[in-house]
């Protein structure tokens, strides 16, 4: 009779994005997410597959909540202008894991992994969209040029975004990146 499992398997997901996010693909040994996750191999790999299956886990679950959470930020129905720069602030404050997963894997694995690609650029063309749809309702609302070009600016802001992550993961001076944020939204007119 098989023994029932003695964990909580999306809890086991939670604690293995917070390492994935950390450390990355490559630097997290399954040694690593054995110990940090407190299962024994013959666990991880009977309830995961293998460390690639997991960590295509933790990448959904990381994206699942960080997309809800990109969501409400750019649905708030307060100025255009006045959410995007508080958003994007947002993404430059200090933080003991900095920098973001799905920007962290798309840096390490780029195109080598096909599967995690397909979920970064899924991650990035909903935030993008999520951008653009914003810039829309401040052009049907007045609070942006009427000739903006929503899509073109979202892809610029989104790439923006993207620098943005990865410059706080390396560490730079968050008030810089707060100026360049600044800067980067005088295009919005």
């Amino acid at each position: 009779m098989p023994r029932s499992r003695q964990f909580d398997e999306q809890d086991v997901v939670a604690r293995a994005t917070e390492l994935f996010h950390r450390r990355g693909y490559h630097a997290t040994s399954t040694r690593d997410l054995g110990d940090a996750l407190a299962l024994n191999p013959s666990s991880l790999y009977r309830t995961f597959g293998d460390k690639h299956a997991l960590f295509l886990r933790a990448l959904d679950h990381y994206q699942a909540s960080e997309s809800a959470r990109c969501t409400a930020a750019l649905d708030d129905d307060g100025p255009v202008r006045a959410v995007l720069r508080d958003w994007l602030h947002s993404m430059v404050e200090p933080s003991d894991v900095p920098g973001c997963f799905v920007i962290n894997t798309a840096t390490e694995l780029g195109t080598e992994d096909p599967e995690a690609a397909r979920r970064v650029d899924a991650a990035f063309e909903g935030t993008t969209a999520a951008i653009a749809k914003l810039l829309r309702r401040g052009i049907t609302s007045g609070e942006l040029p009427a000739d903006l070009d929503a899509d073109g600016t979202a892809d610029l802001l989104f790439t923006t975004l993207a620098g943005l992550r990865v410059r706080h993961r390396a560490g730079h001076d968050p008030q810089r990146l707060r100026a360049a944020v600044d800067q980067a939204l005088r295009v919005l007119g």
